[in-house]
């Protein structure tokens, strides 16, 4: 796709998002089959959860706009996985304490890339005009934070302290 307008560079980063998404929902699934706290395990269903509404919002907005949710791989996003796997996963971490900790970590890396991508998303629909998208955006973005500040909480709760 050919970047000329603002339009399409906010269908560009659209498409983006949407791939970081599904990329972020399959790892985070994976992540809480490994974490070991129930709270932890909650978290992350409920991440997955939430993934899942970023996907159908982000979805349904590049169709709104005739364009092809899968028309860009999240390169970004890719590595980002990559990572979880390979520091959470996959990692050779004997101590479930310290896993949990290390698949918070990941998550919220993930979780971060995912809040750049919504924050400026919204900035370009609000600079577009437009204005429905920006109000499911600005959902997405909500939660996403909400996601993120709830993994801060377990962590600096108690499982950073048991992993210690």
């Amino acid at each position: 796709m050919s970047i000329q307008t603002l339009q399409d560079l906010y269908i560009d980063q659209l498409q983006d998002l949407y791939s970081a998404n599904r990329q972020s929902k399959k790892v985070t699934e994976r992540l809480q089959e490994k974490a070991h706290n129930d709270e932890l395990q909650s978290a992350l269903k409920r991440g997955v959860s939430g993934i899942e509404d970023g996907v159908e919002a982000v979805e349904s907005l590049l169709r709104h706009h005739k364009a092809d949710p899968k028309g860009e791989f999240c390169q970004g996003m890719e590595g980002l996985v990559k990572e979880a796997k390979a520091h959470a996963i996959d990692a050779d971490i004997a101590d479930p304490d310290v896993r949990d900790a290390s698949i918070i970590s990941q998550y919220q890396r993930m979780t971060h890339y995912a809040l750049a991508g919504y924050g400026t998303v919204l900035a370009y629909a609000r600079r577009l005009g437009l204005e429905d998208d920006a109000k499911k955006l600005q959902v997405c973005l909500d939660n996403t934070y909400s996601g993120d500040r709830e993994m801060s909480q377990l962590a600096e709760g108690g499982i950073n302290r048991v992993a210690a």
